[in-house]
């Protein structure tokens, strides 16, 4: 009978120990599982905040790469060839003060050779400006500006020498869009000062055509 009591004891003591060893078991992998889950979470907030910022920096780095839609820039160029030849160019830019208004400044410069003489002449004119530009229409602007010239100037004897010629224009001119942002100007222009010793003697107009560049 002892040993019937015996056998049972002995078989209680291992399963009471099989099922304290089973249970922790399992409590560790169902907490293993949620650490797991709580260490993909953590590694995954993390990786989604610099994502954004980077966005963020691109876009700031493309607003300020973004061109100032009140600047334009542009100019005029001319050119003749034969016994008189000139070849000039007229850089220009400008500030649109209101979206119908602007002023802007150029540069001029002018190559000329003149073979009607003997000896012929030659030599370069430059000067600068300042200008206002107002439009009426949506293509149609008046145009007015203030020019200085340094010209260089023969006597009737064949002497020479520099001059700075006070210009003011008065007229309009025509745009006309070719691209997006890039436009074709065609202007006439009557200078009302007429200076004494203006290289133009009559009340003549000037034609000039350019192309500007977010006018």
């Amino acid at each position: 009978m002892k040993k019937i009591y015996f056998l049972f004891a002995m078989v209680f003591i291992a399963y009471a120990s099989f099922a304290q060893d089973t249970i922790p078991g399992q409590v560790i992998r169902v907490d293993t599982v949620k650490i797991q889950q709580v260490r993909v979470d953590t590694v995954y907030v993390p990786q989604q905040a610099p994502q954004t910022q980077a966005q963020q920096t691109n876009e700031g780095q493309q607003q300020e790469n973004k061109p100032n839609e009140k600047v334009y820039f542009g100019g005029y160029g001319n050119f003749s060839i034969g016994k008189y030849t000139s070849i000039g160019f007229e850089p220009l830019i400008g500030y649109k003060l209101l979206p119908r208004f602007s002023v802007g400044a150029k540069l001029s410069y002018e190559y000329f050779k003149n073979k009607n003489y003997t000896p012929k002449k030659e030599g370069s004119n430059y000067g600068v400006g300042a200008f206002s530009r107002l439009f009426i229409t949506q293509r149609i602007y008046g145009h007015v500006e203030f020019s200085e010239m340094n010209y260089k100037l023969y006597t009737d004897a064949g002497d020479k020498n520099r001059q700075w010629i006070s210009f003011l224009y008065v007229g309009g001119g025509y745009n006309l869009p070719i691209t997006q942002g890039v436009s074709l100007n065609a202007e006439v222009l009557w200078d009302v000062l007429q200076n004494d010793d203006s290289p133009y003697k009559t009340v003549e107009p000037f034609f000039s055509v350019g192309i500007a560049v977010g006018f």
